[in-house]
């Protein structure tokens, strides 16, 4: 913490402290009643929030929260100390003295405690439901609740301090512009999802782009279908942009599949010519076995029932004509190889293409834990879905090399959980890669 933090919390610490062990104060003199309510009614209305480097209302509110928790920590163990001393000297002869004193301290100590747990329950988006889960099995078991507590007291805090640190960052550099390519930037989502503007597919880092300067489109294309049929949209969708907004090309970054239906919307329907840039993230370019293995080894009965499940369910929410299992066969080992020979890289296209891996299946959320070891098994390390050797393509190859054993997973690369994973920053990755095509005149 720094020192206006530490000086927020202890004046937090200290008003606490005596409010909550006021009893025998109040009751040789009443008017410190008029001094003490207010003071207590601002710590927890406005604690640590004054002068706060933010103009995030939601990052305000957690901070408050931190800020009320911390000094409840710190003001727990003085108020114990003081009602067993306070119990000593009045519990033979004058008990209740010390009941209404012991009942006003637990009241004031609990408001402290849950003013700022919700403060922080409520605003923090790095808070996953395990750790919520735990915070409220452990409240009512001694010591436990306490290593709960401090549990999400260090994750709120980095939260909060890195989010600061992210919009002084952004403030600092907006006049640069850094994001603000010649040309504007179409993103084009994977399989199995949608444009929607409740959901966004890249997560936060759009508006980290857009903050920065760059002018954003989406390809709006189905979720499922195959490659040529997902191509056929992005090809109409590219020229409608360029058409519309009048801006000769775009600079696409494509994540998963997106990155095979770009590569063949520019090598078979003469989108090639509308595009400066492609950026592939993640793509199995070279395909995945493991869905080689579950085309062959699932019933036909089985995956046509899961195909009309998931398509029935696609229909719903705006697909015209999802086709699940022309979209699962075109990721196979055996049809992506053979396609990758076929498209030829255009020759007058900035074409890239990144990957990530997870050492192991722990670093990452449901249902890539799962499929990790399924796609060791067939194809060795992988981002829970596609190998390692399946994502280089184009001039440029950048393997993201994963620090300690967290690892990058597919999901990891979109932002797709809102997680600010430790050593490596989505939102700054992408800022990097659109400032770079900046650079290059594109």
């Amino acid at each position: 913490m720094n020192k206006r933090n530490c000086l927020a919390v202890l004046i937090a610490v200290v008003i606490s402290t005596i409010c909550a062990n006021s009893y025998l104060l109040l009751t040789r003199e009443i008017r410190w009643l008029f001094l003490l309510i207010p003071l207590y009614l601002m710590m927890h209305g406005l604690a640590g929030i004054k002068g706060y480097p933010t103009k995030s209302l939601r990052l305000m509110i957690c901070h408050h929260g931190a800020v009320l928790l911390k000094a409840f920590l710190g003001s727990l163990p003085l108020s114990i100390v003081y009602q067993i001393l306070l119990a000593v000297r009045y519990l033979p002869d004058r008990p209740m003295i010390f009941v209404w004193s012991a009942l006003l301290c637990i009241g004031a100590e609990a408001a402290v405690f849950w003013n700022g747990i919700l403060c922080v329950y409520c605003t923090s988006s790095q808070l996953g439901v395990q750790q919520r889960v735990i915070g409220l099995l452990c409240g009512m078991i001694p010591i436990a609740n306490l290593a709960a507590l401090g549990m999400i007291l260090s994750t709120v805090s980095k939260e909060v301090q890195f989010e600061v640190q992210k919009e002084q960052q952004n403030l600092a550099r907006k006049p640069q512009q850094i994001c603000k390519t010649k040309y504007p930037l179409l993103m084009v989502h994977g399989v199995f999802f949608r444009d929607t503007k409740y959901f966004n597919y890249w997560g936060r880092v759009p508006r980290e782009l857009e903050q920065n300067g760059a002018v954003i489109y989406y390809g709006n294309h189905q979720s499922a279908s195959s490659v040529a049929d997902s191509a056929a949209e992005l090809a109409e969708r590219i020229k409608a942009i360029v058409r519309e907004q009048h801006c000769e090309k775009v600079n696409i970054i494509a994540h998963s599949k997106g990155g095979l239906d770009c590569r063949y919307a520019l090598a078979k329907l003469d989108a090639a010519p509308y595009v400066a840039s492609l950026t592939t993230i993640n793509t199995p370019h070279r395909g995945c076995l493991f869905a080689d293995y579950l085309l062959t080894k699932i019933p036909e009965k089985t995956k046509q029932r899961l195909a009309c499940v998931y398509n029935s369910a696609l229909k719903r929410f705006g697909d015209e004509n999802p086709d699940f299992l022309a979209a699962v066969h075109d990721l196979s080992a055996t049809y992506c190889t053979a396609l990758h020979k076929e498209l030829k890289q255009p020759t007058e296209i900035f074409c890239q293409s990144f990957g990530s891996v997870m050492p192991q299946a722990g670093g990452g959320k449901f249902p890539l834990n799962f499929s990790y070891h399924l796609v060791k098994h067939f194809d060795g390390p992988n981002d829970g879905l596609v190998c390692e050797t399946s994502f280089g393509w184009g001039e440029r190859y950048t393997q993201l090399v994963p620090k300690g054993i967290r690892g990058i997973s597919h999901g990891d690369m979109i932002d797709l959980n809102r997680q600010n994973i430790e050593g490596f920053d989505v939102r700054e990755f992408y800022v990097d890669l659109v400032h770079d095509l900046k650079q290059r005149g594109l």
